[in-house]
């Protein structure tokens, strides 16, 4: 397998140095009027989405801009939540990692030179350090520091000549940090505590699919319920006669929190204090012939009259629904207040626990996401939603505050509810300094297998994330392309300004090769997009 991943890479290294190998051929863009003759403006530029995609995503993701950087084969196991730890800090501004997206580092400051040095010779935590974002507030302009970080472990480096570093890492687990200091190197370094991450949550069988109903619990004899067909016996539980968890009531018990049980048992109380009172109820309901149909549960609740006769039916709607017969002409048959007792025995509706069933919320994620970048297959995600809240989030083109509010988010199922909120409301990135509109999420173009997101280096240390954009709107582009240390080979990079506030925003991609598709592409830095960019 090894010898395969090998040969691979170095097919794709020479598919980079071909590419490095062609004459710069720029495309020719018609240019505006301009007293500066270094400063073209473009209103928009990029990929034609019916033009072909030829260039090969998976050489970006090899960040081959580094040079050639040697693996450490160290693969460090995941440490228990809880666990307390000291190790070296990067703070880095405009980032944030999360567990399992790549971070490449170029390290020129002496104190982080040491900082790499001491995390490649620790015997607590070996080639890991603790990447932390940090920002100026924009009231007072102080530098902040996040206290929630991810741990980064050292996957490939280099020492260069001049004595900085080069090194690629890739994200583990999420981190609170506890405190700070200056070691005697004058590298920054932390003391923090891994987090404890939950499990995927899923709706408990027992408590919504195999339960018996109310009515048998409360006679406690079995051979007084009406016969059903196989497919009802499933549903309650009742196919298998040895099976008696399900007709259990502290099976079902067991499977709620204190809350929940102490909430369930007086509920079951309040339907047997309504027995007595709601039989003339019952009689009434069931002389009525024909009852309109209704629209939901509630609606029911309301065609039932008044006073305790509608107490009774609210109560037992709320253990659960239960659909009743029609007539062909969408009529109600005649029914008793003994079929809504009829449920099963859930505390909660199913709808109410598939709100957090961390499984049904990863596979509306993985449609929204693939809907939106037209993603291949989620299917191995899906299974794992822990991971998938961590991809979706490490890669969503939004800005880097909000991006850290989900790296804080505690709990898988909160974390992809956020994340479906986002992807729902996601439409335009905005100039965050003049909230000039630069593009819409239909502008998104994948230009690395990693995803429309992701991080690079430049070789003076500093890291951007950018997404990638086919087309962009706006901007100006600042000087002749350059086609050393491109982040994407066989495309030359020039740098790009707002044409309304000139902030930088990024750069603009040009093929350097003919055959090369896309011809050009933006990359936007998301420390400068807009907070709200609906």
């Amino acid at each position: 397998m090894e010898d395969r991943i090998l040969e691979r890479e170095r097919y794709q290294m020479e598919q980079i140095r071909q590419l490095e190998s062609e004459e710069l051929q720029v495309e020719e863009v018609d240019e505006e009027e301009s007293s500066d003759d270094e400063l073209t403006y473009r209103t928009s530029a990029g990929a034609s989405a019916s033009g072909g995609f030829t260039y090969d995503t998976s050489l970006a993701a090899l960040h081959s801009y580094l040079g050639d950087v040697e693996d450490t084969h160290n693969r460090l196991a995941f440490l228990d939540g809880g666990a307390v730890l000291n190790v070296p800090l990067f703070y880095l501004e405009g980032v944030v990692l999360f567990p399992e997206a790549t971070l490449p580092l170029r390290v020129v400051q002496p104190n982080f030179i040491a900082a790499v040095e001491k995390a490649l010779r620790q015997v607590d935590a070996p080639y890991t350090i603790g990447v932390i974002r940090v920002h100026k507030d924009p009231i007072n302009g102080r530098i902040k520091l996040a206290t929630t970080g991810t741990t980064a472990e050292i996957r490939q480096y280099r020492h260069l000549e001049d004595g900085s570093v080069n090194v690629v890492t890739r994200g583990q687990q999420r981190f609170r940090l506890r405190r700070r200091w200056m070691d005697v190197e004058g590298s920054p370094c932390g003391e923090i505590q891994i987090i404890n991450e939950d499990l995927p949550l899923r709706t408990p069988r027992e408590a919504v699919g195999r339960l018996p109903p109310l009515s048998i619990l409360r006679s406690g004899v079995h051979n007084q319920m009406p016969p059903i067909n196989g497919s009802r016996a499933d549903q309650y539980g009742l196919g298998n006669e040895n099976d008696s968890d399900a007709m259990s009531e502290e099976s079902f018990e067991s499977e709620l929190s204190p809350t929940e049980r102490r909430l369930h048992q007086s509920a079951l109380v309040s339907c047997d204090m309504l027995d007595d009172s709601t039989s003339s109820d019952d009689e009434n309901i069931e002389q009525q012939s024909h009852i309109q149909p209704a629209r939901s549960p509630f609606d029911n609740f309301r065609s039932f009259g008044t006073g305790k006769n509608r107490e009774a039916v609210g109560v037992r709607l709320a253990l659960g629904k239960r659909s009743m017969p029609t007539h062909k002409n969408d009529t109600w048959k005649k029914c008793s207040l003994n079929q809504f007792r009829e449920v099963p025995r859930a505390f909660w509706p199913s709808w109410v626990y598939q709100m957090y069933d961390s499984y049904s919320l990863a596979q509306r994620a993985a449609g929204r996401w693939k809907q939106i970048v037209r993603a291949p297959s989620m299917d191995s995600y899906v299974m794992k939603p822990d991971l998938l809240s961590f991809h979706i989030a490490s890669k969503m083109p939004v800005s880097v505050s909000t991006r850290q509010e989900l790296l804080e988010i505690d709990g898988i199922s909160y974390r992809l509810r956020r994340e479906i909120e986002l992807l729902e409301s996601f439409d335009c990135i905005r100039c965050k300094t003049c909230e000039l509109l630069i593009a819409r999420r239909t502008d998104m173009l994948v230009m690395s297998s990693e995803g429309p997101l992701g991080a690079y280096v430049n070789p003076h240390g500093f890291v951007h994330e950018i997404m990638t954009l086919f087309k962009a709107n706006g901007l100006a582009v600042i000087g002749n392309p350059v086609k050393e240390y491109s982040w994407f080979p066989g495309y030359a990079w020039s740098i790009a300004e707002c044409a309304s506030c000139e902030t930088q925003l990024g750069w603009l991609f040009t093929a350097t090769k003919k055959k090369l598709k896309p011809r050009s592409f933006w990359g936007i830095r998301s420390s400068q997009v807009a907070e709200e960019s609906h």
